[in-house]
């Protein structure tokens, strides 16, 4: 691939874009894995914001419909900035037939995907990285004791989703909280575990059904219950790979940028379980 241009080149086509950094972000990242991700072109996006469902009533042939106690309002994300910068030498990229450049866009966009993650489940915002699930009030709770000991409260977050019309759609946990629910056994003595993993995956862990995802980005001690239809990753559709050889020129490198725009909102915020160990 002759690489010419000085001066902040896009390096990639948009449909490139989309099958080299957006596609392995969206299936590298867990927080996208677990949600409805919405493209959009727009500054920002607003969501419906559930404060209380709606009622029905029964009523009579040609009797006026009473008004429903529907409460709602909106949670609006503005998209923020992710941006990873890295270099290539012209060697490289002269030498190796489109290779390295490859496994450029792949190592931004695990960074991205990775850092995508942190702000997601995160309790507090960082810079310009909005705060994450952890921050987000109304969540329901399930207390799952001092330590993992039994199925009960996977059973708790299903029912306390359900209690609210939702569905848990993937359970995520840390590594550690990982390990030590798929250490437990089916009884004592026994060498079958709980936990049983996925026919149709083998590699896919499943508890009580539902997917657990697994990232260092959720805090240990904790579990969230996630219905896919009630969390939103938003990606602005401006996602850029450029060069430039400006900066390196005594190098005779070439600068790398990908810049990427994301957000996030849980406008049902009830529908989502926390399940943590007792402090």
């Amino acid at each position: 691939m002759p690489l010419n241009t000085l001066n902040a080149a896009p390096l990639l086509t948009p449909e490139q874009v989309q099958a080299t950094i957006v596609r392995p972000v969206t299936t590298g990242s867990v927080a996208t894995q677990v949600s409805t991700v919405v493209t959009s072109t727009s500054k920002s996006t607003r969501f419906p914001l559930v404060v209380s469902d709606p009622t029905a009533a029964g009523v009579a042939e040609g009797q006026e419909i009473p008004f429903s106690s529907l409460g709602t309002d909106a949670v609006t994300v503005v998209p923020f900035k992710l941006a990873v910068l890295d270099s290539i030498t012209r060697e490289a990229i002269e030498d190796s037939d489109d290779a390295a450049l490859d496994l450029t866009a792949a190592r931004m966009a695990e960074a991205i995907a990775k850092r995508l993650d942190a702000g997601f489940f995160s309790a507090a915002a960082a810079g310009v990285v909005q705060a994450g699930i952890g921050a987000v009030a109304g969540v329901s709770t399930v207390d799952a004791g001092e330590t993992w000991s039994s199925v009960d409260p996977f059973v708790d977050a299903l029912a306390e989703a359900e209690g609210v019309g939702a569905t848990v759609d993937a359970f995520v946990a840390n590594p550690a909280d990982a390990r030590a629910l798929a250490k437990l056994k089916q009884a004592t003595g026994s060498n079958l575990p709980l936990f049983s993993g996925d026919p149709t995956v083998p590699t896919r862990r499943v508890v009580l059904g539902v997917p657990l995802f697994v990232t260092p980005a959720v805090p240990a001690g904790t579990v969230w219950g996630i219905p896919r239809a009630r969390s939103f990753v938003v990606i602005r559709d401006e996602v850029r790979v450029e060069t430039d050889g400006s900066p390196l020129f005594t190098k005779d490198s070439v600068a790398v940028r990908t810049t990427m725009r994301v957000g996030y909102a849980w406008p049902h915020a009830a529908a989502v379980v926390k399940v943590a160990l007792s402090s």
